[in-house]
């Protein structure tokens, strides 16, 4: 029992060390970033890099600010990814509820098996299709075609996520309420939408962050700054000859913060929906 007591110390002592090099490991590309973005060009470009500053500057941010076309991609990102999230929490809502409540017939089955077989196909297969589509739709730069193709693909798996609330509201709920005269569009908005809040908004922050980073076919489908989004734009900083590094780092901080703003504001709601929907029974 002693020797089970001294060693105690010694293993937390090794998990934590190994926990903090995992931690330093994960953050070093974020941290560089952040050190490249407040750096002059010739400590960017220094032989010997290091992460002290030996001069600190603005001028990078000033650069994406007020000498780039980054607000209009800010401003396309935040239409994009908002709209696609309303639709599609909408369109999943309505689908998760009858996964849930009518799991058993043929006919959800077959939807649900639909719905999965969809995320086994890589997006790339889909990029030419989709593009041809959009061209004979005359949807090609246009935010239309961001949306709609952004909603394609968060249904299935918002579906999936929201089904796993929707399962952890009890049926006799639902039953009880049917006795008291409540129809079933009133029990979802008065009743199950209120009791999946924490589920909502862990799902649609999960839509929305995906909608935000996602660079394949807002690159691809969308060819001037007027509808550009921000991933496909921070990459005009590269160019074909040399690569304005500063400028590019700090867009790139730019464009984490308001993803990282949102996470630390509904840090709560989304620990607390990702732990109601994993419990079953």
């Amino acid at each position: 029992m002693a020797m089970v007591g001294t060693q105690a110390p010694f293993v937390r002592a090794v998990r934590y060390g190994v926990l903090a090099a995992f931690s330093v490991f994960c953050l070093f590309p974020f941290l560089w970033m952040v050190d490249t973005a407040f750096k002059p060009m010739d400590e960017v470009l220094s032989s010997a890099p290091s992460f002290i500053i030996r001069h600190p500057t603005l001028f990078n941010f000033e650069t994406v600010l007020l000498h780039s076309p980054f607000l209009i991609y800010l401003r396309n990102s935040c239409i994009v990814s908002g709209f696609s999230t309303v639709l599609t929490m909408i369109s999943s809502t309505f689908c998760a509820y009858v996964l849930s409540r009518w799991s058993r017939q043929r006919p959800v089955r077959v939807l649900s098996g639909a719905l999965l077989a969809s995320q086994m196909i890589p997006g790339v297969l889909l990029l030419v299709p989709l593009y041809m589509t959009m061209r004979d739709l005359g949807l090609l730069s246009t935010y239309f075609s961001l949306i709609i193709v952004y909603c394609t693909f968060m249904v299935p798996l918002t579906v999936f996520m929201l089904r796993s609330f929707f399962d952890g509201v009890p049926l006799e709920l639902e039953e009880a309420a049917e006795l008291d005269g409540c129809s079933r569009s009133a029990f979802l908005v008065r009743v199950l939408l209120p009791l999946s809040v924490p589920g909502l908004l862990a799902t649609g922050l999960f839509g929305f962050v995906t909608a935000w980073n996602e660079f394949m076919f807002g690159y691809v489908l969308i060819n001037d700054d007027a509808h550009r989004t921000l991933t496909p734009g921070i990459m005009l900083f590269r160019g074909a000859h040399e690569t304005d590094w500063g400028s590019l780092m700090a867009a790139s901080v730019l464009t984490i913060l308001p993803v990282g703003i949102s996470f630390l504001y509904l840090q709560r709601f989304l620990s607390l929906g990702l732990t109601v929907g994993a419990v079953k029974g």
